[in-house]
């Protein structure tokens, strides 16, 4: 076995593991947004809704600084 037929090897697997790795994201952002926990629709928008004056897409008063001092 050479070393061509080693890359070979290496590529098909790592093409599978790739392949795998991506339907179990897009699976992941499905499960997340049935059941509520985000709305990617909203966050798509962001690019196209780009104007000083828009509207948040986060509505919560909480800061990230102050979201970990509570967790504290």
């Amino acid at each position: 076995m050479d070393i061509r037929e080693l890359q070979g090897y290496a590529s098909f697997f790592m093409t599978i593991f790739l392949v795998v790795i991506l339907y179990w994201y897009i699976i992941y952002l499905y499960r997340s947004e049935k059941k509520g926990e985000k709305d990617y629709e909203k966050l798509g928008n962001i690019a196209l809704d780009d104007e000083i004056d828009s509207k948040p897409i986060d509505t919560s008063s909480v800061t990230p600084s102050e979201k970990k001092e509570q967790d504290k």
